[in-house]
């Protein structure tokens, strides 16, 4: 097999950073190399970019492949073609704010002759369940995560999958994102009985089937299937894979899938992992 068919692809979160070699031709994670460190994204741009580049380099290190590119998927937003860090404001990565990461990456690695592509996170989760998957046949795919926030990407044949960055689309009293994360389960119920859970796994283990739980649910299941319309007017298409903490619960939300029919669903299979393999399908061309 070709050294060349061996990708670094590494997952960069607020607080987190995982890195992996994927095989290009199996799009496979080689799972000894899977390497995930803490970033301090509250710290100097100097700091920041050595907590990246260690961790990169401990990932290189437990293989002795020849790696020549490396993908890349990050919170937006960022200037995903020019590698540009534009966060601001969210608690994370203010001090590489408009700071080019590449050479910086680069340096660190010690290494120039590395090519590096970039990818949101959001879309990298659909596009590594679209290739992990053997989805990349289709013409059309929509990605939705469910958890501590509300994820949209979409990925087209042919092209790079893109954040469709619909979380703040107007809904009912607020957005969307506020009727479809865990902080929503958390609010509601404390509305409906009084009581306080930290998210919904609680909610589930604890109270089980009670009539509150089964309002809460249905009541969830109407707005995840109010943005699902929405979505997929948006962009014509009714094919969908959905990841996320909250589809732990599927078989709860949707006990009766035939109010699914007019869709095409697909739960994440890859889930944490499926954004290091969608990095590494920015190589697939």
């Amino acid at each position: 097999m070709q050294n060349s068919n061996y990708i670094l692809s590494c997952d960069i979160g607020g607080t987190h950073i995982t890195s992996a070699i994927v095989e290009k031709d199996s799009w496979k994670i080689i799972n000894e190399t899977i390497t995930r460190s803490h970033v301090n994204s509250l710290e100097d741009a100097k700091s920041i970019f050595l907590d990246w580049t260690n961790n990169m380099k401990s990932c290189l290190e437990k293989t002795d492949l020849e790696i020549n590119n490396i993908g890349i998927a990050a919170p937006g937003p960022f200037d995903y073609e020019q590698g540009i860090a534009l966060m601001k404001g969210q608690s994370k990565y203010d001090s590489i704010y408009n700071i080019q990461v590449t050479g910086p990456i680069l340096n660190g690695l010690g290494n120039d002759g590395l090519n590096i592509l970039y990818i949101n996170d959001a879309a990298a989760f659909l596009q590594g369940e679209v290739f992990g998957c053997g989805l990349d046949h289709k013409d059309r795919i929509l990605g939705i995560t469910l958890g501590t926030g509300l994820g949209s990407a979409v990925w087209s044949q042919g092209e790079k999958a893109f954040d469709a960055d619909l979380w703040n689309t107007a809904y009912k009293e607020s957005i969307f994102e506020e009727y479809l994360v865990t902080r929503w389960f958390v609010r509601r119920f404390e509305e409906l009985t009084g009581m306080k859970e930290t998210g919904l796994r609680e909610i589930l283990e604890k109270h089980g089937n009670s009539e509150d739980v089964i309002q809460l649910l249905a009541e969830y299941q109407e707005n995840l299937l109010n943005f699902m319309q929405f979505f997929s007017e948006k962009y014509n298409c009714k094919s969908f894979v959905i990841g996320g903490n909250i589809v732990k619960a599927w078989e709860r939300i949707f006990p009766e899938k035939s109010i699914l029919k007019g869709f095409d669903i697909q739960i994440g299979k890859y889930q944490e992992h499926a954004a290091i393999i969608g990095a590494a399908a920015l190589f697939s061309k």
